[in-house]
């Protein structure tokens, strides 16, 4: 079986696949001061009570966008599992994907794999939102290729960062607001998170649109995940699947490449 690792700004998420079935799937918080044992006691018991042991396990691929964490969870693999983890955006590991950007080494694993699942599933061109710590956008053209995107920040992020430098500013839960125009300060607030961002990324996707289909021949089909997704998706017209099976996908068909490779 196959241990898949999907270490995020904000979550580290494991999985377990036999073949193409995912047997299991967990999450816990990014720390980069966690350390191999710690990863071990946390994903063993809940494999266990799954029904599954450490000696199922006979290979392993890791992504890894936060570097303090990639070290502990690499002597994870090879500690506790037995198994040495590909490694994405390590040399001669080939994603299957054209990376069509200015320097090629800057795009995240999280990204590439994100396109990569896309692409094997949805028509190109198409474009990935990933709303997440960051909300990015990540666009394949017609030809498959990954061609670039967007970075801004989370709306989680961005309400944090109001509520630490605003003294009279309350923390609030991200949810729909029944109407655009606030009658409180957390009615306002919560009409600028969701409104504000869902403006920002309808505003975004015409823009992308424009450049990347500007007859709109071929249509560009639009995508969602992270775990604010369902959530934007559910308000907007322009966003065409939520699909947060991505990542661990893109994980799983990297694996099958190089392993036939």
């Amino acid at each position: 079986m196959l241990l898949a690792i999907d270490a995020g700004n904000t979550n580290v998420v494991c999985a377990i696949f036999d073949g193409d079935r995912k047997r299991g799937q967990w999450r816990i918080a990014t720390d980069g001061r966690r350390t191999a044992d710690e990863y071990a006691v946390w994903l063993v018991a809940l494999m266990t009570m799954s029904g599954l042991k450490r000696e199922d396990v006979d290979a392993a691929i890791l992504a890894s966008v936060v570097p303090a964490a990639t070290f502990n969870l690499q002597r994870l693999c090879i500690d506790h599992f037995g198994v040495e983890p590909m490694r994405v955006g390590a040399p001669g590991i080939h994603l299957g994907l054209e990376i069509r950007i200015n320097n090629p080494r800057e795009a995240g694993a999280d990204r590439l794999l994100n396109a990569l699942a896309a692409t094997s599933i949805y028509p190109s061109p198409l474009v990935v939102v990933d709303i997440g710590t960051g909300t990015t956008f990540d666009v394949v053209d017609a030809d498959g290729a990954f061609c670039g995107g967007i970075i801004a920040p989370g709306p989680s992020l961005a309400l944090d960062a109001l509520h630490r430098v605003a003294a009279q500013l309350p923390k609030v839960d991200i949810v729909r607001p029944a109407t655009v125009i606030g009658r409180g300060t957390v009615g306002a607030m919560q009409s600028g998170m969701f409104w504000g961002y869902l403006s920002m990324i309808e505003g975004l996707l015409t823009r992308i649109q424009a450049e990347l289909s500007p007859t709109g021949d071929p249509p560009v089909t639009v995508i969602v995940t992270g775990g604010l997704g369902a959530q934007f998706a559910e308000a907007t017209s322009m966003i065409h699947h939520i699909d947060n099976e991505l990542t661990l996908r893109g994980l799983l068909l990297v694996h099958k490449r190089n392993m036939i490779s």
